[in-house]
C-alpha cells in the first residue's frame, strides 16, 4: 500500500521568483533560490529538493521556472528529468504556474497527489516536515479536499498572511486537519498580536497539497477562462509542440495568485497546523534568525570574519578572504562580485531603492 501511494505522489517546486530583496547577494540573473545563502554547501532550491527525496522519486518532481533559469535548474538538479522542468515565458503569478503543471501531471497520472512548494523556504526540522506532508498526502488521496500547511506563529509577524482555522471542527479521517474559516491579508502589528493571542490563526506557508483531479476541477469551476487555456493543450503535453504552445498562451493568462484564484473561493479547504521551524527567508532579518549566532547576536556566513565591539549584525561575505568589522550594531554587511552593502537592519526595506 505504501509503495502504491508513493507512486502517486508528485512534488512541484516553484522556482521563478527574482528575489531582489537580498541584493547584492542575489540578483535577477541569479535569485536567492539558486544561491547557498545559508553557507551549508547547498542552494535553497537544492535543499527544497532534498527535503522531498523520501516523498516521491526524482522523476515525479517538477520544477516550474522562468525560461532564463532553465540552465541553472538543470545544473543544480541533474536528478530531475529535463522534461520535468517547465518553462514560463513570462511571469503570471502562481495560479497559471500551478494550472500548467497540474494539467501536465494529469496527462501522466490521473491519480496523482501533489505537493506545491516554493523553492526558497527554510525548514529547520526536515523529518517533522516530511511527516506533515505524508499525513496530508494520505488525506488528499482519500478526499476531494485541498490542504494548506499552516505554521503556528512564534511571534506577531506582519510579513505573512494568516489562516483562520475552525479548531472545533477537525476532519473525521485526520484529527490534525481543520476546516479553514478564512484567509487574512498581511496584518498590522496590533492585529498580528491579536491573531497570536486567539490561538486559531496560523501563518500561511503557501505550501499546498491536493489530488490532481481536485485542483483541476477547482480551476474549471472558479477560473474557467484560465482552465480552458490549459485544457485545450491536453493533446500536446509531453510533445515537441508543448513549449511553443505554452509560449503562445501564457501571456493571455491573468496575473493572479492561487490564493485569490482558488483558495479563497473553494469550499473544501483545510489547514494542517505545524511547527517545523519554517520561514520564507524573505528578509535579511529572517535569514539572521535561522543562522547560528554568537554571544553578541551576530550571524556570520563566510570565512575568516573577525568582529570587534559588534552586535546584532548579519555578515554575508563568502567571496572575501578576510573581513574585519568593528563598532557596528544592528547592521547588514554583504558583498558579491565587487559590490559591498552596509545597511541598518531596521532599514532593510529600502535596499531595493539603493540599487534600482
Amino acid at each position: 500500500m505504501k509503495q502504491e501511494q508513493n507512486n502517486n505522489n508528485y512534488v512541484v517546486i516553484m522556482a521563478g521568483g527574482v528575489g531582489s530583496r537580498f541584493w547584492p547577494m542575489s540578483s535577477e540573473e541569479k535569485p536567492k533560490q539558486f544561491l547557498d545563502i545559508l553557507g551549508c554547501g547547498r542552494t535553497l532550491l537544492q535543499m527544497t529538493y532534498d527535503r522531498f527525496t523520501s516523498v516521491c522519486p526524482s522523476d515525479h518532481v517538477y520544477i516550474v521556472t522562468a525560461k532564463k533559469y532553465a540552465d541553472i535548474v538543470h545544473e543544480q538538479l541533474p536528478e530531475v528529468p529535463v522534461g520535468n522542468v517547465l518553462l514560463e515565458p513570462c511571469r503570471r503569478n502562481t495560479a497559471p504556474c500551478i494550472a500548467y503543471v497540474s494539467w501536465v501531471i494529469k496527462s501522466k497520472n490521473n491519480n496523482a497527489n501533489i505537493v506545491i512548494a516554493a523553492s526558497d523556504h527554510f525548514i529547520a526540522d526536515t523529518q517533522s516536515f516530511v511527516n506533515s506532508i505524508n499525513s496530508c498526502l494520505k488525506f488528499t488521496s482519500e478526499t476531494d479536499s485541498i490542504v494548506t500547511l499552516g505554521i503556528k506563529p512564534r511571534h506577531p509577524e506582519t510579513g505573512y498572511g494568516y489562516i483562520e482555522a475552525d479548531l472545533s471542527y477537525s476532519s473525521p479521517t485526520n484529527n490534525n486537519i481543520y476546516r479553514v474559516d478564512s484567509f487574512k491579508e498581511k496584518p498590522d502589528l496590533e492585529i498580528a498580536k491579536q491573531y497570536v493571542k486567539e490561538n486559531n490563526y496560523f501563518w500561511n506557508s503557501g505550501i499546498f497539497i491536493w489530488n490532481v483531479n481536485t485542483i483541476i476541477n477547482a480551476f474549471r469551476v472558479y477560473q474557467p477562462s484560465l482552465s480552458k487555456l490549459f485544457e485545450d493543450l491536453r493533446p500536446f503535453y509531453g510533445t515537441e509542440r508543448e513549449q511553443e504552445l505554452i509560449d503562445e498562451i501564457y501571456p493571455q493568462c491573468e496575473n493572479i495568485s492561487v490564493d485569490y484564484a482558488i483558495m479563497e473561493k473553494a469550499d473544501e479547504i483545510y489547514v494542517y497546523p505545524a511547527s517545523f521551524g519554517w520561514s520564507d527567508l524573505g528578509t535579511w532579518s529572517s535569514l539572521k534568525a535561522h543562522v547560528e549566532q554568537d554571544s553578541h547576536g551576530n550571524a556570520c556566513i563566510g570565512n575568516n570574519i573577525s568582529l570587534f565591539e559588534t552586535s546584532d549584525c548579519i555578515i554575508h561575505t563568502t567571496q572575501e578572504r578576510q573581513v574585519v568589522i568593528q563598532g557596528l550594531n544592528g547592521y547588514i554587511v554583504s558583498e558579491k562580485d565587487g559590490v559591498l552593502l552596509i545597511c541598518k537592519l531596521s532599514e532593510e526595506q529600502r535596499i531595493k531603492l539603493f540599487h534600482d
